[in-house]
């Protein structure tokens, strides 16, 4: 007989990122019989008071993001886990982004545009932001450089900020960059507030900046103006993989309070990146070209056949200006046109080969997972939280 489990979740429901992890909880719950979820609906930084008046729960999930809910939690006694970076209680479990890694896609993706400069845009009112300028600070080096390349919104101790009051002195920041320059923002709002002031000012993105969030809340993304380019976090794996943690504390595991990083998913491209800055025009030619046949299936060959270059000269010049060989950057743009697909369809792995033009579905499941370290089934699974990691005790 299946024991049931009465558990509060204890998350907001008015931003994308949060309804993602709401997702994945439900999905774990659903196919674990004997869950029962509380859930109400408040925004972020909001108290929502009524898990506190005499409910009996089992355990918990929750973004404890304020002292008064940390304060009520501690009181409830139960099995609970943290999906917040706030870090308010101590010695509980806690899920949430690998901040090293969503620094390192978002980097990536800026220098895929051949961006040479990079600057973060930051508000240290939130932990994530702090860890991502530090990712970012380790990532780059040459402090000497960085310390001028970051601006961050005021320290304050409420959640909201008048961003448009700091407006002339992001204009300055902006002007002091240098140009072209990748600008990785914290998140998608502090992205699309950074937007708006390039378009008041008139700073040219994607031409001389280019932007991106993380989040990929598409609403925000797509109103943006340019529509803003996003690196995934995989919510749903986070929520799935909370309430795996919580399932197996109630069962009387104990699991050590720490944090237990989600990587992301990858990069969802829009217009505030769509821009290649290569100086060589050859190689700018060569990767357009890549880029464009992303759907098909092509080889170096391909390549240099519009390009007046022997492959010797074209992969030393792909080296110079971007780092990587031409088979490299095939290689990257198909895997990347792989995961977009068994991301955003159900289309089989037959289908998927069809539809890049790979005649056998087993080459592309060795080179996916020669590239990834996962099969696409693999991938697939753990993006839509159908297989949890082991947990370390």
């Amino acid at each position: 007989m299946v024991d049931e489990r009465n558990v509060a979740v204890i998350v907001e429901t008015s931003n994308s990122y949060a309804r993602g992890v709401l997702r994945g909880i439900h999905e774990y719950a659903r196919t674990h019989h004997g869950w029962t979820l509380y859930l109400t609906e408040h925004g972020r930084h909001e108290f929502d008071q009524s898990f506190a008046c005499d409910w009996k729960f089992d355990g918990a999930i929750a973004r404890i993001e304020t002292d008064r809910m940390a304060r009520i939690i501690t009181d409830m006694a139960v099995p609970t886990v943290d999906v917040s970076a706030a870090r308010l209680i101590d010695g509980i479990p806690w899920v949430e982004t690998d901040d090293e890694a969503i620094t390192r896609l978002a980097l990536e993706h800026l220098r895929d545009c051949g961006l040479k400069n990079f600057a973060y845009f930051g508000d240290p009112f939130y932990n994530w932001s702090v860890w991502r300028q530090q990712s970012f600070e380790r990532l780059l080096g040459r402090l000497d450089i960085i310390q001028s390349r970051i601006f961050n919104l005021p320290v304050r101790k409420e959640p909201r900020v008048r961003w448009w009051t700091q407006r002339e002195a992001i204009r300055d920041w902006l002007e002091s960059l240098p140009k072209p320059v990748g600008i990785f923002a914290c998140y998608d709002a502090c992205g699309q507030q950074l937007l708006e002031i390039c378009r008041y000012f008139d700073f040219k993105v994607p031409g001389n900046i280019a932007v991106i969030g993380v989040d990929n809340d598409e609403l925000l993304c797509e109103l943006a103006t340019p529509s803003m380019s996003s690196v995934i976090p995989n919510t749903f794996r986070t929520g799935a993989y909370a309430a795996e943690i919580l399932g197996r504390m109630m069962g009387g595991e104990k699991l050590a309070g720490r944090k237990y990083p989600i990587e992301p998913l990858g990069v969802r491209k829009r217009v505030s990146t769509d821009v290649l800055t290569v100086s060589d025009p050859h190689v700018a030619k060569a990767v357009a070209f890549i880029r464009q046949k992303a759907h098909q299936y092509i080889g170096v060959e391909d390549v240099l056949r519009i390009v007046p270059l022997s492959r010797r000269v074209l992969e030393a010049r792909f080296r110079q200006a971007l780092n990587r060989t031409p088979h490299q950057e095939i290689l990257r743009v198909r895997t990347n046109a792989v995961r977009e697909l068994l991301l955003e369809t159900e289309m089989s792995l037959s289908e998927i080969s069809e539809a890049l033009g790979i005649e056998h579905p087993e080459y592309l499941s060795v080179f996916f997972k020669k590239e990834t370290g996962l099969t696409p089934r693999e991938y697939r699974d753990r993006v839509r939280g159908r297989s949890f990691l082991q947990i370390p005790n």
